[in-house]
């Protein structure tokens, strides 16, 4: 395989049609290596539009998902992000990137370890990488410039609002399967949040996510 061409036509075929125009994205996909945070055994698939299978039952989400997410997070340089959802650390090397620190939590202990190896060899210094239940959010660090979510939520937690700055923002893929929608959530106020939606899609629910109770009457 020749892999400079496969990055290239997962940037051009894949990613772009997707509304991610955004250069300085486009270029940082050439400069984050993702076959470098694919499992070995699917190093074949690094470039290819499907979700990867990880440990846990987990999945790394297609390359133009994680791609718009990067873009439509808006991250700046001075900010701090919590990501939930490290997986193999892939989405916190791209943010990294345009963050001053990433705090990412990940569930699994063996995902934990993949992605401080991956992210170590990869030269990413500027993530903690904590082993926990973000499903909730994370209140150590809060409240951050920007909170991503690496997995869908069936509803967005209350307290996740308290946790982003006025003026900081939350990027969730919210509903529950066929039908989900990415929202981009901005704090405007003590109390105000704007939200946007982004794109609809059906990715996998984040380990531990709360399920909304289904009243029957």
């Amino acid at each position: 395989m020749n892999i400079e061409q496969a990055r290239f036509n997962m940037i051009e075929q894949q990613i772009r049609p997707w509304d991610v125009l955004d250069k300085d994205i486009l270029d940082l996909l050439l400069v984050v290596k993702r076959e470098n945070f694919v499992p070995a055994a699917y190093k074949n698939l690094a470039f290819v539009d499907t979700e990867i299978p990880l440990a846990g039952g987990e999945s790394m989400l297609t390359p133009k998902i994680e791609a718009r997410i990067v873009q439509d997070a808006q991250v700046k340089k001075h900010e701090n992000v919590l990501l939930v959802g490290a997986g193999t650390g892939y989405l916190a090397a791209l943010l990294a990137h345009r963050a001053r620190h990433v705090t990412a939590v990940e569930i699994s202990p063996e995902l934990k370890a993949a992605a401080e190896a991956n992210l170590a060899a990869n030269g990413v210094s500027n993530v903690t990488v904590e082993l926990g239940n973000g499903a909730q959010g994370w209140t150590s660090g809060a409240p951050f410039d920007a909170i991503v979510f690496a997995g869908s939520l069936p509803v967005l937690p209350e307290g996740v609002l308290q946790q982003v700055k006025t003026g900081g923002r939350i990027l969730a893929i919210i509903g529950e399967s066929p039908v989900m929608s990415a929202h981009l959530i901005t704090r405007t106020g003590d109390n105000g949040y704007d939200t946007k939606k982004l794109f609809e899609t059906d990715v996998k629910p984040l380990s531990a996510a709360v399920t909304p109770s289904h009243f029957t009457f």
